[in-house]
């Protein structure tokens, strides 16, 4: 599988986050932590190619210069596990625009069926961040970076907790140019399409439900 523009998360902390994401023994809130927290990770990762441009402050001492991120930047989570990132990444990057996207997985067929748009017509952001806990089949994500496309973003990033190989290679093969950040890349899809070894259903998990 071709690994130029997949990146997987290499941290020591990670692996004590992702016990506590895949015990089915943990509560919601543990869960929604270890979310948060890998999602600051993956944040700081996916972020470090952002466009900057010099602005000036005073000091107490003298005036200098500062490179700061230019350029609008998009955060879009596919609803509705994709909220559990949008918090870290707005800690990170609170000058971001947010715009959700509904998602959701038709159980016969595995395809991803979409119920929410509200992208603005026109005027879209320079830089995109879809950002989705679980990469499966990579039907939600395919669906979303060509919605993103149709409105005009002309980089776009997807964000995961964890992936499948069959959903980064389709990906990948489909938007070659679309960088894939993950915290782990398992070992492959079940019968129905879950990951393996996983940890269930995010959404589920991050809301108690």
């Amino acid at each position: 599988m071709p690994q130029k523009n997949v990146r997987v998360l290499n941290h020591p902390l990670k692996g004590g986050y992702f016990r506590d994401l895949r015990d089915k023994n943990a509560s919601s809130e543990v869960f929604r932590k270890q979310v948060a927290r890998l999602g600051l990770m993956l944040a700081i990762e996916a972020t470090r190619d952002l466009k900057t441009k010099s602005e000036s402050c005073e000091t107490p001492l003298q005036v200098t210069e500062e490179d700061v991120v230019s350029g609008r930047i998009g955060i879009v989570p596919i609803l509705r596990a994709g909220i559990g990132f949008v918090d870290p990444f707005l800690e990170f990057l609170p000058q971001a625009e947010v715009h959700f996207l509904g998602m959701y997985r038709d159980e016969e067929t595995h395809q991803p069926v979409q119920y929410y748009n509200k992208l603005p017509k026109g005027n879209p952001v320079e830089v995109a961040y879809v950002i989705d806990p679980m990469l499966a089949t990579g039907g939600s994500a395919l669906s979303t970076i060509e919605i993103l496309k149709e409105w005009g973003v002309q980089q776009i990033k997807f964000i995961g907790l964890i992936g499948a190989p069959e959903g980064v290679k389709e990906v990948h093969d489909k938007h070659p140019e679309v960088d894939i950040y993950l915290g782990a890349l398992d070992e492959k899809l079940n019968e129905n399409a879950y990951i393996l070894p996983g940890l269930g259903d995010a959404g589920d998990r991050i809301f108690n439900t």
